[in-house]
């Protein structure tokens, strides 16, 4: 059965904040048809690489099919009895707030709210905190200290009607480029100017009128600027003055900032200024480059200051926007799922909020306080306080500040527990019960954007094996702690129901959030549920709050925050004089459990890298393709050199994605110590001190094979290739018979070897194979290995000796590495189009070979290759006239 019969189905994206709804249809044979659903209000029908390439994601490969208790097989009764005895002895002995929870933005609404009731109203502690901590929860203090609740102001429909959009710590086109398409849609339409607020030269600056390339962790000095001059000028809204709290006292000591702290020049900072104050539909939107700082809150309100001066807020084309990095990470904010939150946006500490949620839930016990934070979550589990853990859908391993002491944390913890899609994880490695999730097409509930619109994602698979729902495994577990009634849930619609009634709690105590539209759906109107955008019942004008000034504070009034710039905790030193930021590439995910099951998706940066500025390159003796270590004071890391001028002198840059299972030497947060906001507990991720120097290799290598494989070498990093996988890998110490090694690190004990030695020039090649099938080759050297690697990662068919000569054969075509990933157009290709068409813009390129005609995050790099070839044309043509 081919699936051409079968009905498409709406659900939304996998990925980011966006929230893209997406049509999928099934093959019939476990496979999957995406595209984007030009009727859902986020995305309009557009995707980005990442959601087009979506199908390619749902496969067997790495699936944990069946639970396991200490690494053996066994049955979900054994399994969640396992679970429930344990935390209930835990609770028991230690008390409720020995056990606690790790959870996702990657849960669905309808598992957050299990995962939330049976922590904080059952076992009785708020020891439940999220990976969304490592993402917004500095927006979300910022947003409660100015409005009184987390609220989003706007909508999408800002960004179509703003006339000035500034990005600050945000590279849209690279991380939600759906929403960048729309900004640059605005631009070609209206003539929105864009601002770019950023240490480091990004894809987002390719359409920019200004780029502002700040002192990291500076942002505060330049919003204050920003606010002394709005006041200077006479663009202080005073009918918002009225309705605030504070803003004599922000504005004070808004006024002993020196803005020149941001590094910027005078004149840099008044242009921008100018531009912000004579722009009325201005919209601000902010990323992990404000919330990822130990300053992360005070940059929140700095910019929250400004939009409240000026009135500039909760109408059409303005205000202040945080776009979010996971599909539900608002989800997670509006039912509680932070430690410090009860459901609904209702407060811990409030007594009144805490009886009102205990007497609905009908709970025995409620926390009276908050729980811990993930920094000091883990650190809990590090002290022995924890007894009892489960980590759902996430990888502190990776993803945690000084990941090898979470590592060490959670391996000496008691009792973890984690539940996921795959067992093939940093952290699932080191559980004592991995309990087997369905996973994204698998499963059914609803997801919050980024504006605050709820989306159904739909089952269209059936989950493998023994995958359950979260929710399903969560409840089951409640009722065999002994809260039967409490967890009877038969269905999602179910869990929804109960939750949209208890945001009639949220409109009783003056709080923003308010689904009680949906108090009362049914199973079958659940499932057709179309894109909606809460609150549903209560005031907004036009899906935007604030407009009318009024705020959620208990006078109604919003507060000013004074805040005054702070730079980063740890300042550079002779032993660590660069400072480090983090963040992710345009075509991966977090840690690559998803997307980098799709080739198409790691052809285009395919291995983990550092970006240095030229200057600093040659002060340090470094080379092209180099492989550098970089060490702070928690950790060291192995990355390859990427030589560019975005990266501004005595900086560095490294991507997040890679692990323990992809490249055990660039886990990029086992760098990062744990220095939080003080206010929202996140991590600084943008600024850490460290050192820079080339590791030296005895030998460089590069490999292709069928199957996975853990090399023993000080360096590798291996991806998803067409046909298998391939790799970079490095030493330090030589390697005297490398026959035997490629016989172990591949296991291929058994297979045929064909090699090539020169022992001159130190380079040795082996392919293994069975039969006529290629398993494995190797290319080693001395020196960084020159290789046609695109065509050979995908392991053609061809004689042994062929494929070591390590070139294609004159009838295949190298296309390079990818540059457009919606469309798998090669680096090779676009040159040798703009050589042979004579092709002089991103649009003729686009016309040619539909690169850069989706998403459009390509587009600068393709423009930065039409300029660089069109230039070698030129120059060609003036030293070879035409006679």
């Amino acid at each position: 059965m081919d699936g051409t019969g079968l009905p498409e189905v709406r659900s939304t994206c996998a990925y980011c904040g966006v929230g893209c709804g997406v049509l999928l249809r099934h093959d019939g044979a476990g496979g999957l048809a995406v595209r984007g659903d030009p009727d859902h209000p986020a995305n309009y029908g557009r995707l980005c690489s990442k959601g087009l390439a979506l199908g390619e994601t749902v496969g067997l490969e790495k699936r944990l099919l069946n639970p396991r208790a200490f690494g053996q097989d066994t049955s979900w009764d054994n399994a969640l009895q396992l679970v429930a005895d344990r935390f209930s002895a835990a609770i028991d002995e230690h008390g409720s707030d020995s056990v606690a929870f790790y959870v996702s933005g990657q849960l669905l609404t309808e598992d957050y709210y299990v995962a939330n009731k049976l922590m904080k109203g059952f076992m009785g502690s708020a020891n439940i905190d999220t990976n969304s901590r490592l993402c917004m929860a500095s927006t979300v203090a910022g947003h409660k200290r100015a409005f009184g609740t987390d609220t989003v102001p706007g909508t999408y429909e800002d960004l179509d009607q703003a006339d000035l959009v500034v990005l600050v710590g945000s590279n849209l086109a690279w991380c939600h480029p759906v929403l960048y398409q729309r900004v640059i849609a605005a631009r070609q339409a209206r003539g929105t100017k864009i601002v770019v607020v950023d240490p480091r030269r990004t894809a987002s600056c390719d359409q920019a009128d200004l780029h502002l390339a700040l002192q990291p962790g500076s942002d505060v000095a330049l919003f204050n600027r920003l606010l002394t001059r709005i006041h200077q000028t006479g663009h202080v809204a005073a009918d918002f003055l009225d309705r605030s709290v504070g803003f004599s006292e922000t504005l004070e000591l808004a006024q002993l900032d020196d803005p020149d702290e941001t590094g910027l020049s005078p004149d840099e900072i008044e242009a921008f200024c100018d531009l912000w104050i004579g722009t009325e539909r201005v919209v601000t939107i902010f990323s992990q480059g404000v919330n990822q700082s130990s300053s992360g809150t005070d940059k929140v309100n700095a910019i929250l200051n400004c939009h409240l001066a000026t009135g500039r807020i909760g109408r059409a084309g303005m205000g202040p926007f945080s776009v979010t990095g996971q599909p539900n990470a608002m989800g997670g904010r509006e039912v509680g799922g932070l430690a410090n939150m009860l459901a609904c946006h209702l407060d811990i500490e409030n007594e009144t909020h805490s009886a009102a949620v205990r007497e609905f839930w009908k709970a025995p016990k409620m926390p009276k306080k908050p729980g811990f934070k993930a920094v000091d979550l883990f650190r809990a589990v590090e002290r022995g306080q924890i007894k009892a853990l489960w980590v759902i859908h996430t990888n502190p391993v990776v993803t945690m500040p000084d990941a090898d002491r979470v590592k060490a944390a959670i391996e000496n913890c008691p009792f973890t527990v984690v539940s996921d899609l795959t067992a093939q994880t940093d952290t699932a490695r080191i559980a004592d019960v991995l309990l087997p999730a369905a996973g994204w097409g698998e499963k059914s509930g609803t997801v919050t954007n980024s504006d605050r619109t709820i989306s159904r994602q739909r089952a269209v698979l059936t989950p493998p094996g023994q995958a359950r729902a979260d929710w399903h495994i969560l409840a089951e577990v409640g009722r065999r702690m002994g809260w039967t009634k409490a967890f009877s849930y038969e269905s999602p619609a179910q869990i929804f129901r109960e939750y949209a009634n208890m945001t009639s709690l949220a409109v009783l105590f003056g709080k923003d959030f308010d689904i009680a539209g949906f108090s009362d759906i049914d199973e079958e109107d659940y499932e057709a549920l179309s894109p909606t955008q809460w609150p549903t019942t209560s005031r907004t004008t036009d899906g935007r709050f604030f407009g009318d000034g009024q705020f959620f504070h208990p006078d109604g009034k919003a507060r000013f925050i004074p805040v005054a710039h702070r730079p980063p905790e740890a300042e550079i030193s002779e032993q660590y004089p660069f400072l480090l930021n983090t963040g992710r590439n345009r075509d991966q995910w977090h840690t690559m459990t998803r997307s980098g099951l799709s080739p198409r998706l790691s052809a285009h940066l395919a291995e983990p890298y550092v970006e240095i500025n030229p200057k600093d390159v040659d002060r340090l003796g470094l080379g092209t393709a180099d492989l550098v270590e970089i060490s702070s004071s928690v950790g060291s890391g192995i990355f390859r050199l990427r030589i560019t001028e975005a990266i501004a002198p005595g900086q560095v840059f490294a991507p997040i994605h890679w692990t323990g299972e992809t490249s055990p030497a660039a886990r990029v947060d086992a760098l990062v110590p744990s220095v939080t906001d003080p206010i929202s507990g996140q991590p600084e991720s943008k600024a850490t001190p460290v050192s820079v120097r080339r590791m030296n290799a005895a030998w460089y290598g590069f490999a292709v094979s069928v199957a996975a494989a853990s090399p023993k070498a000080d360096y590798w990093a291996t991806t998803r290739a067409a046909k298998g996988y391939r790799m970079e890998l490095a030493g330090k110490h030589v390697i005297d018979d490398w026959e035997s090694t490629a016989r172990e690190w591949f296991g291929l004990n058994n297979a045929v070897a064909t090699s090539v030695e020169d022992s001159k020039s130190g380079s040795y090649r082996i392919a293994l194979s069975e039969g006529r099938r290629l398993l494995a080759v190797l290319f080693v050297s001395r020196k960084p290995i020159t290789l046609m690697r695109d065509y050979l990662a995908t392991l053609p068919e061809v004689a042994p000796q062929q494929i070591l000569s390590g070139r294609s054969s004159a009838a295949s075509e190298d296309c390079g590495p990818i540059v457009c990933s919606c469309f798998g157009v090669g680096l090779r290709t676009i040159i040798r189009a703009v050589h042979d068409k004579r092709l002089i813009s991103v649009n003729d390129i686009g016309d040619a070979l539909k690169a850069g005609t989706n998403c459009g995050s390509c587009r600068p790099e393709i423009a930065d290759l039409v300029t660089e070839h069109s230039k070698l044309i030129h120059e060609e043509s003036e030293h070879c006239p035409q006679e």
